[in-house]
């Protein structure tokens, strides 16, 4: 345990210390946040693969108390130092992929062309190599009994992840909040896109039960149909129809009671920070008008816990780093928070 007698919570974040400011080593943490950078199969906006950096500097001016899970952080937080070398091939890829999706958009035929040809070839390989990387990562630091937060990258990075919390923990169901389904097949004839980790996901692994989307508000007829035909192991709230059902008088509350019923005991939360009303994430790659607020985001995850369920881990994804900061301090106070509530879920 670390010797928390000369830490003082209520001063400002020490720069020398690790996130929020915590005295932590790894070891000493019970909580590990793994940063993921990479993006290469971004479709819009760039930027992601550093985002973990950029919130790690904006959790300094984050305040210590939360008076849902006083003395959350006394357990331990810690994030490790961002893989230089995954970050590397990232961005090689990336102007790879951006060269190709180039390519693509004006209706060319990439069998016509050998170089696009061997460029999707390597950028679909890079994926692979990329979500072993997070499942080895995950699966060693859930072996050491250690709760577990990803921090991307874009929206494909928690794929290896969702197969250590697999064999980790057996059968479980994500809750994802999200502006997009991400249940294409594939996007762009990326196998392992930001738009199909939950189509991979369901297919790959068995072990989950049910996909519970909130906020979705942009998607094709592919997942509308794979939605319909899912037998209810996806079920999606569509933003208008929350706002609808909230104009007609309903209360959140009882909206979010009716989501989280369709969750089985263990529960993974998948934040895509484009879930929420762009104002608060204007940088996000792919930004949608609508969405939650952060508010609205937090009590549904409390609905979680207070029902009697587990988080048993989560991914924090899609958060642009902006020219302002601002993007950074949503996301390290949403980080922040999934942090307390994955703690929280997990205290005997």
């Amino acid at each position: 345990m670390a010797d928390l007698t000369k830490f003082d919570p209520n001063a400002a974040g020490n720069p020398n210390n690790n996130i929020f400011g915590l005295p932590f080593t790894e070891e000493e943490a019970k909580l590990v946040l793994l940063p993921v950078p990479w993006e290469v199969t971004v479709s819009y906006g760039a930027g992601t693969a550093r985002s973990a950096e950029h919130i790690f500097k904006a959790s300094k001016q984050v305040d210590l108390f939360d008076a849902y899970v006083p003395g959350g952080w006394r357990k331990g937080f810690y994030m490790r130092e961002h893989d230089k070398k995954l970050l590397m091939k990232s961005d090689y890829l990336r102007k790879e992929a951006e060269l190709y999706i180039d390519y693509i958009s004006k209706g060319c035929m990439v069998a016509d062309n050998k170089f696009m040809y061997k460029s999707l070839k390597e950028i679909n390989e890079g994926s692979v190599m990329m979500n072993n990387w997070v499942y080895e990562q995950t699966k060693d630091l859930l072996a050491q009994e250690k709760l577990v937060g990803i921090v991307g990258g874009d929206h494909s990075t928690p794929l290896g992840f969702y197969k250590a919390l697999a064999e980790k923990h057996g059968h479980f169901g994500i809750l994802q909040i999200d502006a997009h389904c991400d249940l294409r097949t594939s996007y762009e004839g990326f196998k392992y896109s930001h738009a199909s980790i939950m189509y991979n996901a369901l297919n790959e692994l068995p072990e989950i039960d049910s996909l519970v989307q909130v906020g979705v508000r942009d998607l094709c007829e592919e997942e509308w149909e794979y939605i319909c035909n899912s037998n209810y192991r996806v079920i999606t709230y569509f933003d208008e129809q929350i706002k609808q059902r909230l104009y007609d008088g309903q209360h959140w509350n009882h909206l979010a009671d009716t989501i989280v019923n369709h969750l089985p005991q263990k529960v993974h939360v998948s934040f895509d920070i484009d879930g929420l009303d762009p104002k608060l994430c204007p940088s996000t790659g792919t930004p949608v008008l609508g969405g939650l607020q952060t508010e609205e985001a937090m009590y549904l995850i409390r609905r979680i816990i207070e029902t009697g369920r587990t988080i048993i881990g989560f991914d924090l994804v899609e958060v642009g780093i902006g020219e302002n900061g601002w993007d950074s301090n949503v996301g390290a106070r949403i980080l922040w928070k999934l942090c307390n509530y994955l703690m929280k879920s997990n205290m005997n």
